[in-house]
């Protein structure tokens, strides 16, 4: 006799990037550059306070995201990074039978968190070029549908889906699904083409907006995101959110690094000019590397993924094997790139 749920026998557990000690890791999308100015300084005053709770309702930092974004501090949740808040999302969308849709392979965190909502995950394959296939996933929506998701740029695969095709997705939705863009890697989008979600469909009810400051803003380690809704959808994520999981030290963390958004962006086109020069490098020996608007890239290696990962990790560099599809690399500083290059 079982005492938790046999369905969950066969879900696979989230598996992080691992660090190896000595070795360079590029395997969790993080920004290799440290703490933002201030962020240090700000987490050392908040712990003489710990002994009491935070704000829960995060009044001070949603006020900040919504005068940074132009929005009523109404339309924003914060959590225990975006990934928590799409527990949250599934939490207020779906009842037990109903369908979530979202591309695959993506965010390997979607199926984990469908099962635990009793929601049925309607995974759609990906295109030959390793990015949505829309057409395919606005045809999959039925009655039963309540949530779709469009990872932006895709994780993993580093992919991005430009304004013309998600225009014509998002009319396709019904007004009574709620979309979901999921913008962890928004800071590091180049190609205008690529639109802002919240600038380009923000008005629109059924849309919603998650974002994370543990990418290029350097805040993995104390674990910040934030969803933008309508009030209501919004308001309903708030009601579910754990309380207290924004924790004191996060949220003054969160306001220090929001301070310092000129040097996040220095930082990120470090990132992004390392990315040009890594992937033209990788590309001399997999010509099949797709474009990349994230802060990693894609080996779609197949079944070679689990073999090529423990190679790179003998020569001290970890990456992210995806075993059957291919391979994450994470970039780094043009040291440690150059390490993985070595491997390679």
């Amino acid at each position: 006799m079982s005492l938790t749920r046999p369905d969950l026998d066969a879900l696979p557990a989230y598996v992080p990037g691992r660090s190896v000690p000595g070795a360079i890791k590029l395997a969790s999308n993080e920004v290799p550059y440290g703490p933002l100015p201030g962020v240090v300084e700000a987490v050392t005053s908040a712990i003489s306070g710990v002994h009491r709770y935070p704000d829960l309702a995060a009044v001070e930092l949603r006020g900040r995201l919504a005068a940074r974004l132009g929005i009523d501090p109404e339309r924003v949740a914060t959590g225990c990074g975006s990934v928590a808040l799409f527990e949250h999302l599934f939490r207020v969308t779906c009842l037990p039978g109903d369908e979530a849709i979202y591309a695959w392979r993506s965010f390997e965190a979607y199926p984990i968190i469908a099962a635990t909502t009793a929601a049925t995950s309607v995974r759609v394959p990906n295109t030959t070029v390793h990015g949505h296939d829309l057409d395919a996933m606005a045809a999959a929506i039925t009655d039963r549908t309540r949530l779709v998701i469009v990872c932006n740029p895709n994780n993993p695969t580093g992919t991005a889906v430009r304004k013309a095709e998600l225009d014509a997705f998002i009319d396709r939705v019904p007004a009574d699904v709620i979309v979901a863009l999921d913008e962890a890697y928004r800071e590091f989008v180049t190609d205008p083409a690529v639109p802002d979600g919240l600038v380009e469909y923000g008005d629109r009810p059924n849309v919603v907006v998650l974002r994370t400051l543990s990418k290029a803003w350097g805040l993995a380690g104390l674990r910040i995101g934030y969803l933008i809704g309508s009030p209501e959808v919004a308001g309903a994520v708030r009601k579910v959110v754990t309380p207290f999981s924004t924790s004191l030290v996060a949220q003054a963390a969160a306001l220090a690094a929001l301070d310092a958004e000129a040097e996040m962006r220095r930082r990120v086109d470090l990132v992004v000019a390392e990315r040009a020069r890594v992937v033209e490098a990788v590309r001399k020996v997999f010509p099949d590397v797709p474009d990349t608007q994230a802060n990693f890239f894609w080996l779609p290696i197949g079944d070679q993924a689990l073999d090529f990962a423990a190679q790179c990790e003998r020569a001290g560099v970890i990456v992210r094997a995806f075993q059957g599809d291919g391979v994450r690399v994470t970039l780094g500083t043009p040291e440690e790139n150059d390490a993985f290059l070595g491997a390679l």
